[in-house]
């Protein structure tokens, strides 16, 4: 994915969420001496929660890794794994039909209302023909897509983040300007359809800070794509921004917009942003760590939540002997679980 254009484009040319909690598949035996995210797993000491945790898939390509491994006999690698196995990220539906993958998700989270995380990923010319190329063919397409998407959810609690790399793309300029009031309207459209469901927070996509360094060139684009109608903008989603960089940049953007929240991306950023190769910053860098455990209880009453967004372990792009974009890496998310302080 693509979520990171500052360098590339250089090289070319406790508000709603609050009431959710963290929480992760784990043990079913609490360790009194668990780390925090140790004790979110078991259920010990998590956070107190009308809305229940959010949603850990046992079936994740990191739960499958792991037992392969432990039929391989690598079982410190598997158990490494368990970094990224046990805790809450999101999903990212099929781009033809996101029916099946949401429903699955849904019918497992209902068992202890838990709530999911979904990425929205499908609108029309996405990422300027890049990596993650494609989208949906048209319009039409598109608004069905994301009708099909929302249908899905129903009335499950949900978080969808919608569209990485929209709104950034047209500040930087990557998608041209001949493509922007359909992007705007197509926004506003999948916003308030999203709205439409009972228990469904909606955070648009708004990049990081390497991408568009400004703040303020953000505020006029959220605001013309309806994030006043959303939850919130998203931020560092599958880039690797420091959480300090991050949220004080996402407080200048709120302040922008008259204080509206936000949430981080923090599954790979635990090591920060590979500096000594710009241009290739963003995809599959090397030496990268998990960043923060997921978790709603942030401290600052404007960042609503620090969510693994982008799923670590899945591939940036063909870059750096990489699989396609969005592909299961199992030796990448090894490294990034050894590394984690997390």
């Amino acid at each position: 994915m693509s979520r990171h254009r500052n360098a590339r484009r250089r090289a070319l040319l406790a508000a709603a969420l609050l009431t959710l909690a963290v929480g992760c598949s784990g043990s079913p035996d609490p360790d009194p001496g668990a780390t925090s995210a140790q004790r979110h797993s078991t259920g010990e000491g998590a956070e107190p929660a009308p809305g229940g945790p959010f949603w850990v898939d046992p079936d994740s390509n990191a739960a499958k890794q792991i037992k392969i491994w432990e039929a391989q006999g690598r079982t410190a690698d598997a158990e490494a794994l368990r970094r990224i196995a046990d805790r809450p990220m999101a999903d990212w539906p099929a781009w033809d039909n996101p029916g099946p993958g949401i429903r699955r998700a849904v019918a497992g989270a209902a068992k202890d209302q838990r709530t999911i995380l979904l990425v929205a990923y499908n609108i029309p010319h996405r990422d300027c023909g890049g990596l993650s190329a494609g989208g949906a063919a048209d319009t039409t397409t598109y608004r069905t897509w994301f009708g099909m998407f929302a249908e899905a959810i129903g009335d499950a609690k949900a978080i969808v983040v919608l569209e990485p790399d929209a709104v950034a793309h047209m500040v930087d300029g990557c998608t041209t300007p001949e493509h922007w009031d359909e992007r705007y309207q197509l926004l506003n459209e999948a916003v308030d359809h999203f709205k439409k469901l009972p228990n469904t927070k909606v955070y648009l996509d708004a990049g990081n800070p390497a991408w568009i360094p400004d703040p303020a060139k953000l505020v006029a684009p959220l605001t013309r794509a309806g994030v006043a109608r959303a939850d919130g903008f998203a931020l560092n989603v599958s880039n690797f921004q420091t959480d300090e960089a991050v949220r004080a940049y996402g407080t200048k953007v709120s302040q922008g917009l008259g204080g509206k929240h936000f949430v981080i991306d923090t599954s790979r950023n635990g090591a920060g942003p590979l500096l000594d190769d710009p241009g290739q910053a963003w995809c599959n860098p090397p030496g990268r760590a998990l960043g923060t455990a997921p978790t709603a209880s942030t401290g600052d009453p404007l960042l609503d939540a620090y969510l693994w967004i982008k799923r670590p372990g899945d591939s940036d792009g063909t870059c750096r002997g990489g699989p396609a974009a969005g592909a299961w890496w199992p030796e990448y998310a090894l490294g990034l679980a050894r590394r984690s302080t997390a």
